[in-house]
């Protein structure tokens, strides 16, 4: 049997947890996943595009573990009531090959996405931080709203979408955190005016300009997470260039990330290489410094580690995903009526078929 957690395990577990205290627990075990970077077979996911979105496959092992995310990312989708982004992923041992644990990770991935977020930007972000921007208020824009109140405390929210009805979903969910004083701009200029922090996270898959070198101010961090696949980009390329940029895995984020705009040979830092220094990584107060976040399969490896350590012991539900054999090799058996021994079972059977002519046998 293989354990299953739905999406309505992972509601009662946040219920009962608090997304808070989920967003730090699951920040904290992808650094410690990201400090054993070398642990981890790693490559760049696979992506199957159309023109309307893409699916992929997510796949990560440390030798001991393997788990894999299948994640689909499809802009408009809402139009016909659907979300933007699914996924559910797969944990398993890599002695036996056997998974242990299926789950949904639709709502868990937004958590791992802003807990991510902000665990970057505390290496990242200049110290104090208050104030963030947040650009695009679809379906993760809460779960980072809150990653960076719980992590870094941020109380002042500048917001902005092109889609007022989203900002009013936003403002509406906020109202459970009062800390957080949420700013309607009227622009994207008008947001990030002054701002610490600034979050992008739209959905279009566009080569789009959401920020351009203008609105950028000496000491800001970007936190740029919705250019998250090929053709799919929200800042002006000159930002990247006057910035100290840090990525996931850099072969992922050459194709995928903001990265994709810029010569093969332009500077990155990869994640893991700051957090194992354990200091801050900005030069100075005035560096402006760019997290380019494309999601990858180690956060998605940790996020599974959540799920079985804090929310598999209260899923009851188990699948009938994979056999139980007296004889491994006797697969075949597996199809034949139900006896303690199928070589009896087919004895039965060709009893059943004394009566009948013989085949001849050909000459």
């Amino acid at each position: 049997m293989v354990t299953f957690i739905g999406t309505q395990d992972m509601q009662r577990h946040l219920r009962e947890v608090g997304l808070e205290r989920a967003i730090t627990r699951m920040a904290a075990m992808i650094e410690e996943d990201y400090l054993r970077w070398e642990c981890f077979d790693k490559s760049a996911r696979v992506a199957n595009h159309s023109d309307v979105g893409v699916i992929e496959l997510m796949p990560i092992s440390d030798g001991r573990n393997y788990s894999f995310k299948y994640v689909n990312g499809h802009p408009k989708n809402t139009e016909a009531g659907l979300l933007t982004v699914t996924a559910f992923g797969v944990l398993a041992d890599v002695a036996t090959g056997y998974p242990r644990l299926l789950s949904e990770l639709t709502l868990t991935t937004a958590i791992r996405t802003a807990a991510t977020s902000a665990m970057a930007a505390k290496y990242l972000a200049r110290k104090n931080c208050r104030s963030m921007a947040l650009i695009g208020n679809g379906a993760q824009s809460e779960f980072q709203a809150i990653a960076f109140y719980t992590m870094l405390g941020i109380k002042e929210l500048r917001i902005y979408d092109i889609d007022q009805k989203a900002s009013d979903k936003l403002v509406r969910n906020l109202r459970a955190y009062p800390q957080i004083r949420v700013i309607r701009a009227d622009s994207v200029a008008d947001a990030v005016k002054g701002a610490d922090v600034i979050t992008t996270v739209t959905a279009d898959k566009t080569n789009a300009t959401i920020l351009t070198p203008d609105m950028i101010e000496p000491g800001m961090h970007i936190n740029a997470v919705g250019g998250d696949c090929p053709g799919k980009t929200e800042l002006h390329a000159a930002i990247l260039q006057r910035a100290n940029v840090v990525v996931e895995y850099e072969p992922q984020s050459r194709i995928e990330g903001e990265l994709q705009q810029m010569p093969a040979d332009f500077q990155v830092t990869e994640l893991w290489t700051i957090l194992r220094s354990g200091s801050t990584y900005r030069q100075s107060a005035e560096n402006i410094t760019i997290f380019d976040s494309v999601g990858f399969a180690l956060e998605d490896f940790s996020a599974m580690r959540y799920l079985e350590k804090y929310v598999m012991q209260q899923s009851s539900t188990e699948l009938d995903l994979l056999p139980v054999m007296h004889n491994p090799k006797d697969l075949f058996g597996l199809g034949v009526s139900s006896t303690e021994n199928s070589d009896t079972n087919l004895l039965n059977n060709e009893k059943e078929y004394d009566g009948l002519p013989e085949i001849p046998t050909p000459a």
